[in-house]
């Protein structure tokens, strides 16, 4: 099959082959039809097996009618929504719509957090037919009166099963409200949950289900190793792989932000160049660490889950699980970095003894028994001189003697202050008395009285200041 033969413009064939592509993966050659006959799609595809150009390209056919080389902004209505749940992957997306829409007339933006709004808002004031957007920071401009919807007729979920897990499913419902009813969607996504499922029921109508890999699959070009090592030779291992493989470049995985960053600057003290990406890193940052990454200037990048999901790098040798996922479905979006487009890949996991459970529900999931490699020096086994810093603890024992704790002796002082408790109760009794009378008297005397009665009554001043009138007022 090729792309002719799908029914795709003379313009789109032209950006495709310009590309250097020639035959359609097996989701681009079932997506694309049924996009262009216009019905609703849900599609399950793994990672890297171009689903991204599965829609844009058939979008971008049914919209080329209504592409106009007008200036004006009311000729480029907003007509397509993309949703996607990272920054990265809405920039890979727009990168794709404007790569194929080289020889059309339609306009496109993207929308994400992390950067001014004003280029955004100027880029919509302008008039575009396509906007990629992340969910949050397209409600901040749907507050801010800066977007029109309600002229879209094509929604695209882009890595539904992640945004399900980031919690976008309520921003993700309110932008739907807010779209015309009448209108094509399409739902792409890693995996095929059942969740997915239930969400697509409530967004689809009537859609064609495409499913070109089994549910948690991994690719068949990717070879996964496991190298089991003490937890805390973990950095010296991922150090002497990449020394000794050699790993020219790869992602490296951790849980944490924090972890992320701490390995980075270890491995740059070995001498590697690497980067730290995660959400805590502004997005400036990860946009010039990614490229720099891309021109190899940084052979290591170092990213959580989040951070590196819709990465789009081409022919990534390796990808390397620093720690094992807690989720094992993230174990397949992992390494879904590697073997992209039919190339081969290998994804290596460092797995310490504390992370065995997390293995055997990787296994269980993609039903595999992974490979197993032993590096001498660096097994399982607590490494050489673990167990050394134990030694010293015997020599806190003599910390208890601390001056033999007569120093408590003072607290005996303490009876007198029993002595002055038992006076207290004498002191309130003689206090008592007087309290009321001095708050009857600043209550009836020195509030109540207007002040012209004390110029006309001089002689009422001195019995007001020795005690109570003799004569009620």
């Amino acid at each position: 099959m090729s792309f002719e033969s799908l029914g795709l413009s003379p313009e789109l064939l032209r950006a495709v082959t310009e590309e250097g592509y020639t035959e359609p993966t097996p989701i681009q050659a079932q997506a694309i039809p049924v996009v262009l006959a216009g019905q609703d799609v849900q599609a399950a595809a793994q990672t890297g097996t171009g689903k991204t150009a599965g829609f844009t390209l058939p979008i971008l056919h049914r919209l080329q009618p209504l592409a106009s080389t007008s200036v004006s902004p009311a000729k480029h209505p907003i007509r397509c929504l993309v949703l996607t749940p990272t920054r990265e992957l809405a920039a890979q997306v727009e990168a794709s719509v404007k790569t194929y829409s080289k020889y059309i007339p339609l306009r496109s933006t993207v929308i994400y957090g992390g950067v001014n709004m004003d280029p955004q808002i100027k880029a919509l004031q302008g008039g575009v037919e396509i906007v990629v957007a992340t969910p949050g920071r397209l409600l901040d401009h749907v507050q801010q009166r800066t977007i029109n919807l309600s002229q879209v007729e094509i929604l695209v979920l882009d890595e539904a099963d992640r945004m399900l897990d980031m919690g976008f499913i309520p921003d993700i419902r309110r932008i739907v409200a807010l779209l015309p009813k009448k209108r094509q969607n399409l739902l792409f996504s890693a995996t095929f949950s059942d969740d997915i499922k239930k969400l697509s029921s409530g967004i689809l109508h009537e859609p064609v289900t495409i499913e070109v890999a089994r549910r948690n699959a991994t690719s068949e070009l990717v070879r996964q190793v496991i190298y089991p090592v003490h937890k805390d030779r973990k950095r010296e291992l991922l150090t002497h792989l990449i020394r000794t493989l050699p790993i020219p470049q790869a992602i490296v995985f951790c849980r944490t932000k924090h972890g992320a960053n701490r390995l980075c600057g270890q491995l740059e003290r070995d001498g590697i160049n690497a980067a730290a990406i995660h959400s805590d890193k502004t997005q400036s940052h990860r946009t010039q660490s990614l490229d720099d990454f891309k021109a190899g200037k940084v052979n290591i990048l170092v990213a959580t889950d989040i951070a590196a999901r819709g990465l789009d790098v081409d022919q990534m040798p390796f990808v390397v699980n620093y720690e094992l996922p807690h989720v094992p479905e993230d174990y397949v979006h992992r390494i879904g970095r590697t073997g992209r487009a039919g190339s081969p890949g290998n994804a290596i996991s460092l797995v310490g003894d504390d992370e065995l459970r997390e293995l055997a529900d990787i296994e269980k999931l993609t039903k595999q028994k992974l490979e197993r490699v032993v590096v001498e020096g660096f097994d399982s086994a607590r490494p050489e001189g673990g167990a050394a810093p134990r030694a010293p603890r015997p020599e806190r024992a003599p910390r208890p003697e601390r001056a033999a704790r007569p120093e408590r002796a003072p607290r005996a002082e303490r009876a007198p202050r029993a002595e002055a408790e038992e006076e207290v109760p004498a002191e309130p009794k003689v206090r008592r008395e007087p309290e009321p009378e001095r708050a009857s008297l600043s209550r009836s005397h020195f509030s109540r009285p207007p002040l012209a009665s004390l110029g006309k009554k001089p002689r009422e001043v001195p019995a007001l200041l020795g005690g109570l009138p003799k004569k009620p007022d």
